[in-house]
């Protein structure tokens, strides 16, 4: 999903931040905070249902309240459900929309 790159470019002002973000946002460095929403992002698109409990705590752990826990939690789900619904029905993106 390149296309959401150039927004996060514009957005943060951090074309190497963007970069480590595409390439491993697992590695990326950036703040304790959003880390623990990146981690939390990644488990649960890889595996929703294991340590749900424990990932949740480690969000307030890092300074989530509930209503931001649910908000990071929402977003998450949501990108996953439009994102498979994408891929399972074989849109592309137009070749303007992937830059």
């Amino acid at each position: 999903m390149h296309h959401h790159g150039r927004s996060l470019r514009l957005f943060t002002g951090d074309a190497a931040l963007v970069e480590s973000l595409s390439l491993d946002p697992a590695t990326a460095p950036v703040p304790a905070r959003m880390r623990a929403m990146i981690d939390f992002a990644i488990a649960l698109t890889k595996s929703p249902s294991d340590r749900s409990g424990e990932r949740v705590e480690q969000l307030r752990a890092a300074g989530l309240d509930d209503r931001a826990i649910l908000d990071v939690t929402q977003v998450v789900a949501y990108f996953n459900f439009v994102n498979r619904m994408a891929e399972g029905l074989g849109v592309e993106l137009e070749a303007d929309a992937a830059r």
